[in-house]
């Protein structure tokens, strides 16, 4: 993909901050999987990390009347002012609010439940476990785009998604080790329930991914993501 008027290659905006460190895994990701001899081989990046948007989590389900989709909006349109052509959230809670944010910006703006499902269908799962934020099940983002796409899913229980919001933001969020044993219980539950790959769809989850080493049985959404966003960006993955 060109930018028509200068030739330049397509620069990558990331609406980050949602949180801040899963936006700082993003970017290596995106640096670590794309195929590059040369630092002119990686692909053209802009980041915009407002820690400061309110939770989405929060306002979804109406813990909160501050509305993060009008940060998300300034975001996309600071990026898309200093030359993004294409945007990503690596967040997936945040996606919520995506067809809104999309009909206010006049680029691609790629949507990580999508990728993420769609990737599922290709690899030919037929029941999906979902792991999230409460607000992204709450909000039906995931069971939506696999009706879509005709998978049958899973979600935990209400006890063990209590448990993963306490993983999600009394851990992660603060920068606190994971349990491996409550995260292993509430995965199980969704193993014993028949499904044939589990959704890290919060990417704080993507973080426990690295640091517990969890196998390919988790599909990780922000990898999902990255993978998406080379290729957008006319680049090649790295194999």
């Amino acid at each position: 993909m060109q930018i028509s008027d200068n030739n330049f290659p397509a620069m990558l905006g990331i609406i980050g901050g949602l949180g801040p460190m899963s936006t700082v895994y993003f970017y290596e990701l995106l640096t670590s999987m794309t195929l590059a001899e040369t630092d002119q081989d990686h692909i053209d990046i802009v980041i915009s990390s407002r820690a400061s948007t309110p939770d989405r989590t929060a306002f979804i389900l109406g813990e909160s009347d501050k509305n993060p989709l009008d940060y998300m909006i300034e975001d996309a349109h600071r990026l898309i002012r200093y030359g993004a052509d294409i945007l990503a959230i690596p967040c997936n809670t945040a996606h919520y609010f995506y067809d809104q944010l999309a009909e206010s910006v006049d680029v691609p703006l790629l949507n990580i439940i999508y990728e993420t499902v769609a990737f599922l269908k290709k690899e030919g799962v037929e029941r999906a476990g979902i792991l999230a934020t409460s607000g992204t099940i709450q909000s039906h983002t995931y069971q939506l785009m696999c009706d879509r796409f005709g998978i049958e899913y899973k979600i935990p229980s209400d006890k063990n998604q209590q448990r993963l919001s306490n993983i999600i933001y009394g851990s992660v969020k603060r920068g606190k080790p994971t349990d491996p044993i409550a995260f292993a219980e509430i995965a199980n539950e969704l193993k014993n329930a028949g499904c044939d790959r589990i959704i890290l769809g919060c990417t704080e989850l993507s973080l426990i991914k690295r640091q517990v080493h969890l196998d390919d049985f988790f599909a990780d959404s922000l990898d999902i993501l990255a993978r998406s966003a080379i290729r957008a960006c006319g680049k090649k993955i790295r194999s």
